[in-house]
């Protein structure tokens, strides 16, 4: 059996292209991260797969043997004629030309369950996903509450060290929060550069976000919660105190009474926080008295 290696290597000379700089692409190599993607993601017949990114099919291909049904999303015009000539004869395969950031995925998936006539149970997202897009495309997959069980993505190393972090933690960021506050979190495999051609400068790493049935903290206004969140990581080096002032969430007043009540410093900064105190902070700002 031919390795991905050998069968990248023949299908980029079979179409004549070369990876599309502009979109990110690296195309995976490696048999060992792409058998462990597929294991971990668990796919089997009753599963309806969104694949993001499918750039040549490498993943696809694995896909589709496990899954009831793939529809993979491509931006490139190259690869999404690739796609369609590779996999024409799988009746259980789609492709939708378009920005996954623009496509509407609560219809898609609405769609696809329906035309199954109940064969297709449980949504599960998988991607190798280009770096210079990875923070918007896995925000938008959290905040459309989409009805799916898992989302299984390869990523730049210290993306995945901020989005898999429990939060309070060295490596967190505003997203630690948003992706916790989701999801569980765990990391799969690290996938060096070298398992890419081209290779990029940076290590990758393939990991899981399972979506929470019920969310860790209690909330009296989430848009406020990630309002306070993102707003104590504008500029890392301020206050708390600082951070919210500055983006008019409330006066300097208020806040230090907030941080008086809550029995926290003055001097606190956001990345310290742990999510149940940001919590607190945003239902403490939600009273109608401050």
């Amino acid at each position: 059996m031919n390795s991905i290696l050998d069968e990248t290597k023949f299908l980029i000379k079979k179409y004549n292209i070369s990876a599309n700089k502009s979109l990110g692409q690296n195309f995976l190599i490696d048999d060992n991260a792409v058998d462990t993607i597929i294991s971990s993601a668990q796919i089997n017949k009753n599963d309806f797969v969104i694949e993001i990114g499918p750039g040549l099919g490498t993943l696809t291909s694995k896909l589709l043997e496990q899954a009831g049904k793939v529809t993979a999303i491509e931006l490139d015009n190259k690869m999404v004629s690739i796609l369609e000539e590779r996999f024409k004869f799988y009746n259980n395969f789609e492709i939708i030309h378009e920005d996954v950031l623009k496509v509407d995925l609560h219809d898609l998936i609405k769609q696809a369950l329906l035309l199954s006539n109940g064969q297709l149970k449980n949504v599960k997202i998988v991607a190798n996903l280009p770096y210079y897009i990875t923070t918007p495309i896995i925000m938008k997959l959290l905040e459309d509450r989409l009805p799916v069980e898992t989302i299984t993505v390869m990523v730049q190393k210290e993306v995945a060290d901020r989005l898999t972090a429990i939060p309070g933690g060295k490596n967190t960021g505003a997203i630690t929060y948003c992706v916790y506050y989701y999801c569980e979190a765990k990391q799969v495999i690290l996938v060096p550069n070298s398992s890419f051609i081209p290779a990029p400068e940076v290590n990758s790493e393939v990991i899981q976000l399972k979506v929470r049935k019920v969310f860790p903290v209690e909330l009296q206004n989430e848009d406020l919660f990630f309002k306070v969140i993102k707003a104590s990581f504008m500029q890392r080096r301020k206050t708390l105190l600082n951070g919210l002032s500055n983006a008019g969430i409330a006066s300097k007043e208020v806040i230090k009474k907030m941080l008086l009540d809550l029995n926290l410093s003055e001097n606190v900064r956001g990345e310290s926080l742990t999510i149940n105190q940001f919590a607190d902070i945003s239902n403490y700002l939600i009273k109608p008295c401050n």
